[in-house]
């Protein structure tokens, strides 16, 4: 998978298209969620992009400290349909965390969906605090020191 890192100026407007196509799909028709993916934080984000032959197959967005949490935090993590089972997500999160250590930020924090915990737990994060609805969805704090 060749990983990208971008900021969301560089963006050009199939790139953009294309990631919005995904996030969608996954977050709002497979996963039945009606809420506001656009929410306004993309360009405070630093998007990380996998990509196998030219289509996308992964993403996350990232956030420095003090952005979305305290911490530094890593959100929208996706992978597409056509690519799971794979270990994309796995990769995808990896690039991320390497990304974030890279800036040295000390922590990252991620508010995952609770039946991602063995995904999660299996990358070095631990649930914090209780478990919540997002968007209709189970979700418990995560944390990681670096």
């Amino acid at each position: 998978m060749d990983i990208i890192i971008k900021r969301f100026t560089d963006f050009d407007i199939q790139e953009l298209y294309q990631l919005l196509q995904l996030r969608t799909e996954v977050f709002v028709v497979e996963q039945d969620c009606v809420y506001q993916d656009m929410d306004g934080k993309d360009d405070k984000a630093i998007h990380i992009l996998g990509h196998i032959n030219d289509q996308l197959a992964s993403y996350t967005r990232i956030f420095k400290p003090g952005d979305y949490f305290d911490q530094s935090s890593i959100g929208r993590v996706v992978v597409s349909p056509l690519y799971r089972g794979k270990s994309y997500g796995k990769e995808i999160m990896k690039a991320s965390i390497a990304f974030i250590k890279a800036e040295n930020y000390p922590s990252v924090k991620i508010s995952a969906q609770c039946y991602l915990d063995k995904f999660y737990t299996d990358l070095g994060f631990i649930a914090t605090g209780e478990k919540y609805l997002e968007d209709g969805i189970p979700h418990q704090a995560m944390l990681m020191e670096l």
